[in-house]
């Protein structure tokens, strides 16, 4: 897909936009999971979120190639429209962004801020993906896919920071939305020529990876019913799931309940906020806890935009009451 020279230059066209994310050690959260753990902030980008790591590299490679380019359009459910709409404003590109019905209110606010025209059609982000499609063949409008190579070697450059910072990693835990986030850090630690173990995570709502994971084929679902939009995925790509398949040791599911959890514990040990798909990382670990003892583990947050609405109801619903100590 890239080698390493082409991922540096990614990591150079990422810096003009976006500086190196933090990645520190919680002792919090290591005395929870009973080991050593590094979280990789990606919720500290201009958006919020990973994501805008690929827009960037992706519209610097379409600018130079096809000037002219009268304008993108894409789908998503937040986070990608939000990188397509900051990296296309900073080229001056306009962007057309669909999202379902329902879509998350204030990640569609952000996609507008960035200057985006944002379409709601479909109940789901095929649906929207579908439309956004038909939409481009007519109007010459440029479709961005939700799985690239310039997506992924965007998205890799985090992973880069983080295997460059802490090299000794045993296990990374990744979640799996489109798969940009994981197959970038599968790339990024092969091309270190590094051991670490790569583990997926997906939603016991929208599993459709971890099913083709294991039945060692794509598998689709009907539904992707999970709080947790980030991972609200019915189809894999065939791409990502071939890189998935052949350089992940596993993919982990996870309940939206574990996922709440996960958010709590987050905000409690490290005082940041984290969307679903972002604490979902944390979620699968705990759940793994057992198996870590002695192991050096990360965590991609790989996104904090969680609506304000749906963080009350979802995760402070169930919330057990906070012992004050005198």
């Amino acid at each position: 897909m890239f080698d390493l020279k082409e991922l540096e230059r990614a990591h150079a066209i990422v810096g003009q936009g976006v500086p190196a994310t933090p990645a520190h050690a919680w002792p919090l959260l290591a005395q929870r999971l009973g080991t050593e753990v590094v979280v990789k902030h990606e919720n500290h980008t201009p958006i919020g979120a990973f994501k805008v790591r690929g827009g960037l590299v992706y519209l610097d490679r379409l600018k130079r190639e096809r000037p002219n380019t009268p304008g993108i359009i894409s789908a998503t459910r937040g986070n990608h429209g939000q990188s397509l709409a900051f990296a296309a404003s900073r080229h001056s590109v306009p962007a057309v962004i669909y999202v379902p019905r329902g879509n998350s209110v204030e990640k569609n606010r952000a996609m507008k801020a960035f200057g985006a025209e944002l379409v709601e059609h479909g109940e789901d982000f095929q649906a929207a993906a579908e439309e956004a499609q038909r939409r481009a063949q007519f109007t010459g409008l440029h479709m961005v896919p939700s799985f690239h190579p310039d997506l992924v070697r965007g998205v890799a450059t985090y992973a880069l920071e983080l295997f460059r910072t802490a090299p000794d990693l045993d296990v990374l835990y990744v979640p799996i939305g489109q798969g940009s986030g994981i197959s970038g850090c599968i790339m990024a630690r092969d091309l270190l020529d590094l051991k670490t173990e790569i583990v997926g995570v997906q939603s016991t709502e929208a599993p459709s990876y971890a099913l083709s994971f294991a039945a060692g084929k794509i598998v689709t679902t009907k539904t992707s019913n999970t709080l947790a939009d980030g991972m609200a995925t019915r189809i894999p790509d065939a791409d990502a799931f071939a890189l998935i398949r052949k350089g992940a040791s596993r993919i982990v599911q996870v309940t939206d309940d574990e996922v709440a959890a996960a958010i709590r514990a987050y905000w409690t040990d490290t005082h940041n906020l984290a969307e679903g798909a972002g604490a979902a990382a944390l979620a699968a670990a705990l759940q793994e806890k057992t198996k870590l003892s002695g192991k050096r583990v990360g965590l991609v947050l790989s996104g904090g935009n969680i609506d304000f609405d749906l963080f009350k109801r979802w995760v402070m619903a169930d919330a057990p009451p906070q012992r004050v100590v005198a």
